[in-house]
């Protein structure tokens, strides 16, 4: 059984940050490529960044550049998400999630192609 669980989130202000973990069992974790998106109420849910399976590459969604910072432990199974200058339109679910490398290389940003997710962590950022 495939489990990724994430851990970290809670309530910040505006300017502060947080801490975001996924801790993944259930599959070889150095064969996969792990990203996390977020959903916010009324929304879709939307890509905010991603990491190979390596830990040698990364991608993130524009509206977090420079803000945020994915990293993964492989040693642990674990994929973080650290979140700096929070803004309150940072205020979502934070879902952590896992795929196969794409056979092209590169990174897959389209949610329905991640094979597995967790279940979500709350941010709520307030002005």
């Amino acid at each position: 059984q495939v489990l990724l669980v994430e851990s970290g989130g809670g309530l910040a202000q505006a300017g502060g940050s947080l801490r975001l973990s996924c801790a993944v069992s259930g599959l070889t974790f150095n064969t996969y490529d792990m990203a996390w998106f977020r959903q916010a109420p009324g929304k879709e849910r939307e890509f905010v960044a991603a990491i190979k399976w390596s830990g040698g590459s990364t991608y993130y969604a524009d509206s977090v550049k420079g803000r945020f910072s994915i990293s993964r432990d492989n040693a642990k199974n674990t994929v973080y998400l650290q979140m700096n200058s929070l803004k309150p339109e940072d205020t979502a679910v934070y879902h952590c999630a896992a795929d196969r490398p794409p056979p092209g290389g590169g990174f897959t940003t389209t949610r329905w192609q991640y094979d597995y997710w967790g279940q979500g962590t709350q941010v709520t950022v307030s002005s």
